[in-house]
């Protein structure tokens, strides 16, 4: 169990080094809601094939493949051909339909919504924001398996998922942990929150908030 206040404030070198930068283009899919119920921190889940190359890319560079990681993310609006996406990728989340236009229940009883992101506004579509992204088995909560979520640091009008996500990821933050409880890893999140703002500010990293693959 984990509880620490000693943290450096910005991580990484001055520019993205190798094996960065990462770039993926995928969808949303449902995830356990801890993000939102729990931790007051809503996530986008994305699947295994959209992360799996990320840990793959990033053995033998850091202390651990699974942990925390920070870069770019733009939210757009999905299709239908999403839903078949999610679903084919979540397979082992997903139970059944539970209601219509793209309604699922999940396992945990959670009406999940596919909305492909049709409600987002002007500001949460189309708009590159910084982001963390978690990946790995969540020890806290005792996961099974492993998953990642990305938190975009925007506030968004509501639930997006099946919309499209692209995001870079341009540096590692630390491993994933345990914690003597939920407040202890609450704040370790926000911390890596205020460390990826400040790694990003360098120009070096900023510029990718523009980079052609967001176009």
């Amino acid at each position: 169990m984990t509880s620490r206040t000693d943290r450096p404030s910005i991580v990484g070198p001055e520019s993205p080094q190798q094996p960065y930068p990462l770039f993926s283009d995928t969808v949303v899919v449902a995830g356990f809601g801890r993000g939102s119920s729990d931790l007051g921190i809503p996530t986008a889940n994305i699947p295994p094939d959209s992360y799996e190359p990320v840990l793959k890319a990033t053995t033998g560079y850091e202390a651990s493949d699974t942990g925390i990681y920070y870069g770019y993310a733009r939210v757009d609006v999905g299709n239908a051909k999403a839903l078949s996406a999610c679903e084919e990728r979540n397979k082992e989340y997903l139970k059944d339909r539970g209601g219509s236009n793209g309604s699922i229940v999940n396992p945990q009883g959670r009406d999940i919504d596919f909305t492909f992101g049709a409600s987002l506004s002007d500001k949460d579509a189309g708009v590159v924001y910084p982001m963390v992204m978690s990946v790995g088995w969540n020890p806290f909560y005792g996961n099974s398996s492993r998953s990642a979520e990305i938190y975009i640091m925007h506030k968004f009008g509501g639930p997006f998922y099946g919309a499209r996500i692209r995001y870079v990821v341009l540096g590692y933050i630390r491993p994933e942990l345990d914690y003597v409880s939920v407040e202890a890893l609450i704040a370790d999140i926000n911390t890596d929150v205020q460390v990826a703002e400040r790694s990003l500010a360098r120009k070096e990293y900023s510029k990718y908030k523009d980079d052609a693959f967001f176009r």
